[in-house]
């Protein structure tokens, strides 16, 4: 398939800037046979009892920076992943790439270039107290492109999950944004288990596929934590003859890449890496029975991966439907849940 297969009509209007008033508050598309409009709190009654719900647990960090060159010259650094407790891998945006040696002033603090590593920039911070306390410091919230304004308040607090503790993503896993307190309540009422994984989201979610032919994108590395806790609720998940439902195209990658990597369907043993996967329409699933995501953009990796699941011709009819609905787009969006394609699963 070629990118160009991926692209759909979306109006501007429909690209959500702000968090509905609640996050539970969200439609929800329901993709199986046919295409119903409910909402977020509807998903309870479309799980089952025993069914296992995954969450990414990773918390954004306030990657974007704003420095200058020695020279005066203005610098935005986007953090794409940090390294140790001194160097990391960013994006700068400038009107001249700094050279190996070259030196970035955040206020009283210091970045030096160490080099390049692809299209990402390798810095080190020189100061005493590490990268993530200098983030702190310096940093402002890594906002989508898509959304024009300054974050605000409101987004420090709606631009993460209920879950986010492990600190290293620069985009939020934003399935989970739509659930609340009460919404996991419900779940767990109705006999649904849940459970987390890490995948820290890398700035290479918002890159777009540049290369028509898929089979020459590269995908940038993202890290992944699978534990032992989430290992056994996903066999005794399979024991009982639950189903295994992925909030976001996060936990699908982190899942599928550990299945990959150790050759397994429907259990894992605990690991950690870095992924690459790029999942095309062909690509067979080992792990996840159900995905529960929100509308991705035009000709993204992420619209490509939820047509490989629930079938290319099924899933654009999703796209068109939503925007004939008036569904809400991206990152504060509305939510699908995707019923698989049965050429999607691994026989």
């Amino acid at each position: 398939m070629r990118r160009s297969d991926f692209q759909y009509e979306l109006p501007a209007e429909l690209i959500a800037q702000h968090p509905t008033a609640a996050r539970s508050a969200s439609r929800l598309l329901h993709v199986g046979r046919e295409l119903a409009d409910r909402m977020i709190v509807d998903l309870p009654a479309l799980l089952a009892p025993g069914d296992l719900v995954v969450f990414n647990d990773t918390r954004v960090i306030p990657a974007r920076v704003y420095g200058r060159k020695p020279t005066g010259g203005h610098v935005e650094i986007f953090v794409e992943r940090i390294l140790d407790a001194h160097e990391f891998l960013a994006q700068l945006g400038v009107s001249k790439k700094p050279k190996a040696g070259g030196v970035i002033e955040v206020g009283a603090d210091r970045l030096t270039v160490l080099g390049r590593d692809d299209d990402l920039f390798h810095l080190r911070y020189d100061g005493d107290d590490g990268v993530m306390a200098f983030l702190e410091r310096a940093g402002r919230l890594p906002l989508p492109p898509y959304i024009a304004h300054a974050p605000d308040a409101v987004d420090a607090e709606r631009y993460q999950t209920l879950f986010a503790r492990e600190p290293g993503a620069v985009a939020a896993p934003t399935a989970g944004l739509h659930f609340d307190a009460a919404l996991l309540q419900a779940l767990a009422e109705r006999g649904i288990e849940t459970a987390t994984l890490t995948l820290h989201v890398g700035a290479g979610t918002f890159q777009p596929v540049r290369v028509d032919d898929l089979a020459e994108h590269r995908m940038h590395a993202e890290r992944y934590a699978i534990d032992a806790t989430l290992c056994a609720q996903l066999a005794a998940t399979r024991v009982r003859g639950g189903k295994v439902v992925a909030i976001g195209t996060t936990v699908t990658r982190a899942l599928e890449s550990a299945a990959a990597a150790q050759d397994r369907v429907g259990t894992l043993v605990p690991q950690s890496g870095e992924t690459r996967l790029f999942i095309t329409p062909g690509y067979r699933f080992r792990i996840i029975d159900r995905l529960l995501t929100n509308f991705h953009l035009p000709e993204s990796t992420l619209l490509m991966l939820v047509c490989a699941y629930g079938g290319y011709e099924r899933m654009m009819a999703a796209y068109r439907h939503a925007v004939a609905q008036r569904y809400r787009f991206f990152s504060y969006g509305d939510a699908m849940l995707i019923e698989p394609a049965p050429e999607a699963l691994t026989a």
